[in-house]
């Protein structure tokens, strides 16, 4: 178990879990830190999470993936008592360290990245003229030119010959391939 420490300062601290049960851990945890009265020691538990866009039924659906199957983050004052609320934890198998007794606390940057909550961003890796292949909706299996990109969006302008002539749609970046 890890000594008493004279330094009062929170940090953040991995912990590993049994698989999927990130979720469960935190309702766990949440609900043994009220119970044990150990909200001035133990501030918050997150399970790191980004939003993502998905194409479902022709519509685009944002969607919350876990960043690190696998692992709960949780911002504490390191002493025996947090240690042991943590590490016993039903579905935790542990402090994610070299040594299991002193766990490593992660750097700030690490914890900033994860606590960033942002709209998903969209790489397009598409150019105006570029031809592509709809895979997905009303126009799936058409070819078209690109003729405009919306990064912000995800979207994209594209000329898809109808009825003998050009016509503009506007698509979903997840719903066209290259071609």
């Amino acid at each position: 178990m890890p000594k008493q420490t004279s330094i009062k300062q929170p940090k953040w601290y991995a912990v590993h879990t049994h698989p999927g049960c990130e979720d469960a851990v935190f309702r766990y945890l949440k609900q043994r830190i009220k119970a044990l009265e150990m909200e001035d020691k133990i501030f918050e538990v997150l399970v790191p999470k980004q939003k993502k866009a998905k194409i479902k039924r022709g519509k685009r659906e944002i969607i919350e993936e876990k960043v690190y199957p696998g692992y709960v983050l949780v911002k504490m004052i390191l002493d025996d008592n947090t240690w042991y609320i943590v590490r016993n934890t039903p579905r935790v198998t542990g402090f994610v360290g070299t040594n299991i007794t002193h766990p490593t606390p992660l750097s700030e940057e690490e914890v900033e990245k994860w606590l960033k909550k942002e709209e998903p961003e969209f790489k397009i890796d598409y150019q105006p003229g570029e031809t592509i292949q709809v895979t997905d909706g009303p126009f799936k299996g058409k070819e078209g030119k690109i003729s405009e990109i919306d990064e912000k969006k995800g979207k994209l302008k594209v000329e898809i010959p109808l009825f003998g002539r050009e016509t503009n749609v506007e698509l979903d970046v997840l719903q066209v391939k290259k071609i």
